[in-house]
């Protein structure tokens, strides 16, 4: 297939490869992907990213762990999937180029502070097609933080989940259904990873509320506005639907806005907002 890049606004055409640069494995688009990707589960541009994307700040947040080190492991055979994370000592970090003991141990360190955390933490560092933070943590709440409810669950559990369609279930159910991401799962969950119970303040008024934020705020990131709801018990979507209760508009607020009014869905500003925060606080 032929695709055009723009470079320098001029469309240089280039062919999408058939064989990964990385380890000569076959490339191809599965069905409903919208990218190409190398089908070697071993290839070691594929594990770089899942372990990459395991470790960041969205995910299980591991201080330390970048790029140079990932890519020195995996050249030292030292780690081989995510779960191998959890095996490393501070002998043998501190043999690797450039890595003194102290900054090993201090890798160390943040390697075991990891290991208590949030369930949605750790499914989304698992790196499941379409299941990114959002998703993430809707499963979480709805299987109350249980993981053995998510992985046994059903595709019409799943499907009956609000914002969980067809295609994240069946990509949730195939992985679940791999023995070799089951095997690396149990591998971390022996290392001692220990998940926190999401905890909600007595029930309040948006409890079980759906909101959708739009455009920007000056008084908090995105993030942390949906920390905050979902400690009230409300709930944060990225779309807005029949079932959204308020949508909360920043600064050039675009077209979700426009859908909110005409479904006539309850719109705050960003004053009104805070005052619902400090309500709820009292």
């Amino acid at each position: 297939k032929v695709i055009l890049e723009k470079r320098s606004n001029q469309s240089i055409p280039f062919e999408i490869p058939k064989i990964c640069p990385v380890c000569n494995g076959v490339v191809v688009r599965a069905p409903n992907e919208s990218e190409h990707k190398c089908q070697n589960q071993f290839c070691n541009a594929k594990i770089k990213g899942s372990i990459q994307h395991y470790v960041s700040k969205n995910c299980m947040n591991i201080d330390g762990f970048g790029e140079k080190l990932i890519e020195l492991l995996l050249d030292k055979k030292l780690i081989y999937n995510i779960a191998d994370i959890y095996t490393l000592t501070t002998k043998q970090l501190s043999h690797l180029e450039r890595m003194g003991e102290k900054s090993a141990m201090n890798i160390v360190v943040a390697i075991n502070n990891s290991k208590t955390t949030n369930l949605y933490r750790f499914i989304n560092g698992l790196g499941i097609n379409h299941i990114g933070q959002n998703a993430s943590k809707i499963l979480c709440a709805h299987f109350n933080d249980d993981l053995d409810l998510l992985r046994n669950a059903s595709k019409d559990d799943l499907i009956n989940i609000n914002e969980i369609g067809e295609i994240m279930a069946e990509s949730i159910i195939t992985f679940f259904q791999d023995e070799k991401n089951i095997l690396i799962i149990e591998k971390c969950l022996k290392a001692g990873l220990v998940f926190k119970t999401s905890t909600i303040n007595k029930k309040t008024m948006i409890s079980d509320k759906i909101f959708v934020f739009t455009g920007h705020l000056n008084a908090y990131s995105r993030s942390k506005a949906v920390e905050i709801i979902e400690k009230y018990g409300a709930k944060s979507s990225s779309s807005i639907s029949k079932n959204t209760d308020f949508v909360i508009a920043g600064e050039n607020a675009g077209s979700k806005l426009k859908k909110a009014t005409s479904l006539k869905i309850t719109i705050l500003n960003e004053i009104d907002f805070i005052h619902l925060l400090d309500t709820l606080e009292k």
